[in-house]
């Protein structure tokens, strides 16, 4: 590895490259922000990212110019552009993500990365982002990282060695870290129904948002409940002072809290600093349904946007606005149910916050299918939950409209009887 500053860093991004940026917390911002200061010297440069932190200056102007956003997840960051001619969104499971790198389909010609200084022995740790930012680091033709001492050292597959690292920059800035969020009153009763469902010795994937903190503030009283998920936040953290969270019962790394990233607070990056219980892999490996199903009592939580009465799940986009991405849901979902013992959840409130209803007779016109009619099992709002495996479709209507927002409760029933000839 070459010490470089900051300039001749992102001058090795070229006119046409294809470059891939680290995400969430590890998001290297002060590459990102260099390489748009350089946009008038540069033009059709591509930019493969998952879920970014961070102002994004390449989506906007003037340095939007010199820059294409070609996104397999979307954040707030980019949903403008991808939205418009200056972006868009590749469809595509997490667990897949890192073959688009190793079969070169989109072949990368610089990845920037934000990593730990070198051990003694010339280790880098790519922190708390591993997904596929591990196989971008080893396909990439050129490795620019940020040297950032503040990255959390983290223990499993994210260490690389300062050979594989073709250019660092030396810079100290904290990772971008998020406060836990509080549920509120909806949030913590969908909570409450999930947390019903969560047996002693279960295995857990959750994310970041209220409703998965809402579900862990009510399982104090389980045992021997273990992590394997694609990524996990402050929530887990009580439970595992508590000793609820031990990972006893796992049949894949035994002990072990598996995730391929993480986001919170400082003091959720205090806790992986190090520490040789949680197991960074990457998103092919989290994620791989074969090895999900081999834990025991799988419990997958996962969000949507809407869910129409048959029980199409749409967890990515507004209509035809692209809102995030398929992600790891149906990872996941299939994963949990094809475990022993195992329950694939899908939550969410029962109307969105202007009081539409978000059980709805047919997704909206232009909506894409997450999760199909087919995988999904357990729907919990702040009404109750349902369990759709081995309904048919007026039996499914029934239910669904059975936690659906009292207020919509009659419109859903006439749409149901209109679609199916009676109930």
């Amino acid at each position: 590895m070459n010490y470089v500053d900051l300039q001749e860093a992102v001058s090795k991004v070229k006119s046409g490259d294809r470059i891939f940026f680290q995400g969430a917390a590890m998001t290297p911002k002060y590459l990102i922000d260099g390489l748009c200061k350089n946009y008038e010297q540069l033009s059709d440069v591509e930019i493969v990212q998952m879920h970014t932190e961070g102002e994004a200056l390449y989506t906007q102007e003037p340095y939007s110019s010199a820059f294409k956003t070609n996104s397999c997840f979307v954040g707030g960051n980019v949903r403008k552009a991808v939205n418009s001619n200056i972006g868009d969104y590749i469809p595509i499971f997490l667990s897949e993500i890192h073959l688009l790198f190793k079969n070169d389909i989109l072949p990368l010609d610089v990845a920037f990365i934000n990593v730990s200084p070198p051990d003694k022995h010339g280790f880098c740790s790519l922190g708390t982002s591993i997904d596929v930012s591990l196989a971008a680091v080893q396909k990439a033709k050129i490795v620019v990282a940020q040297i950032n001492p503040k990255v959390p050292r983290s223990h499993g597959d994210g260490n690389i060695h300062i050979n594989e690292i073709d250019f660092g920059v030396e810079i100290e800035t904290d990772i971008y870290s998020h406060a836990a969020l509080t549920p509120n009153e909806t949030e913590q009763q969908i909570g409450r129904h999930i947390a019903g469902l969560v047996e002693d010795g279960a295995t857990l994937q959750m994310g970041i948002g209220a409703i998965p903190n809402a579900v862990l503030n009510n399982l104090g009283d389980r045992k021997g409940l273990g992590i394997h998920t694609e990524m996990f936040s402050d929530g887990i953290l009580p439970l595992v002072e508590k000793g609820v969270i031990t990972g006893e019962h796992k049949a894949v790394k035994n002990g072990k809290i598996v995730t391929c990233f993480a986001v919170g607070s400082q003091k959720l990056y205090n806790f992986i600093d190090d520490n040789p219980i949680v197991h960074f892999k990457e998103a092919a490996y989290t994620n791989d349904t074969a090895i999900i199903r081999r834990n025991p009592k799988v419990t997958a939580i996962n969000s949507a946007i809407e869910i129409d009465l048959t029980g199409q799940v749409c967890a990515d986009t507004i209509g035809k606005m692209q809102f995030s991405g398929v992600g790891g849901q149906m990872d996941f979902i299939r994963g949990a149910s094809l475990s022993e013992g195992g329950k694939a959840i899908i939550a969410m409130p029962s109307i969105t916050k202007k009081g539409i209803s978000k059980i709805t007779p047919f997704l909206n016109q232009g909506a894409g299918v997450t999760t199909t009619r087919a995988h999904v099992h357990h729907v919990a709002t702040e009404f109750g939950i349902v369990d759709l495996y081995g309904k048919n479709l007026k039996q499914r209507a029934k239910a669904l409209i059975s936690i659906a927002h009292p207020e919509h409760r009659e419109s859903l029933q006439k749409a149901a009887f209109e679609r199916f000839g009676g109930m």
